[in-house]
């Protein structure tokens, strides 16, 4: 299961090297919980549903 855990860290890091400004995502306010892109923003992007682009990072 180490491949999963590994899947789901690289997926973290990717994520959170991406700006919502440089993809064109609407933000609403400054505050923002997570740098980077939120999990629900990436999931929409790549056209897959929120609930399985969360089990891909949980592994």
């Amino acid at each position: 299961m180490d491949g999963k855990r590994q899947l789901g860290e690289f997926l973290r890091a990717r994520r959170s090297q991406v700006r919502p400004e440089d993809l064109g995502v609407v933000t609403y306010g400054e505050r923002r919980r997570v740098p980077g892109l939120r999990r629900e923003e990436l999931a929409r992007l790549a056209g897959v549903s929120e609930s399985y682009y969360a089990r891909l990072e949980q592994g």
